[in-house]
């Protein structure tokens, strides 16, 4: 995998998907540092973290304190910049919304470590829901970190 220096894992609101997985990957050691952010598709003012997202990952052990949510614009797409996005439908929102989203460096987060399975919007879920959503993106971030980890 070509070496990023800045990641952004984007999903619709980014008020619990993007940010957890900006969390997660955070909390892991890359050879390459790299800068890791959150946007949403659709942000009409910064909105915190969702409270049962902040829960999760406190649970976990991953402060997400002082975290607002952040419009993607057209300037966030740079030729080091890997963006990653929850799901398929998204990819596509990206790729039309934006003419300077490069498709090489945008990517849906399960289909870019090989899984078939998107990750499932927990949105307006039960806490179980936003736990399962940490642990299935956990394990999907590690993936990611291996990739990103590879050298070239």
């Amino acid at each position: 995998m070509k070496q990023y220096n800045r990641i952004l894992f984007v999903a619709e609101s980014g008020t619990s998907r993007a940010p957890m997985a900006m969390g997660i990957l955070g909390e892991y050691t890359l050879k390459h540092p790299v800068k890791i952010e959150a946007r949403g598709l659709v942000v009409l003012f910064p909105e915190p973290l969702n409270q049962k997202a902040e829960a999760v990952m406190i649970s976990n052990g991953i402060s997400m304190e002082g975290f607002m949510s952040t419009q993607l614009t057209g300037e966030d797409f740079t030729e080091d910049t890997l963006v990653i996005v929850m799901e398929h439908a998204q990819l596509e929102k990206v790729l039309e919304k934006y003419e300077n989203a490069n498709p090489e460096n945008v990517h849906v987060l399960t289909e870019l470590v090989g899984e078939e399975l998107e990750i499932i919007d927990p949105y307006g879920g039960t806490l179980q829901a936003y736990g399962l959503c940490y642990e299935t993106m956990r394990k999907t971030i590690k993936k990611l970190v291996n990739l990103l980890n590879e050298e070239e």
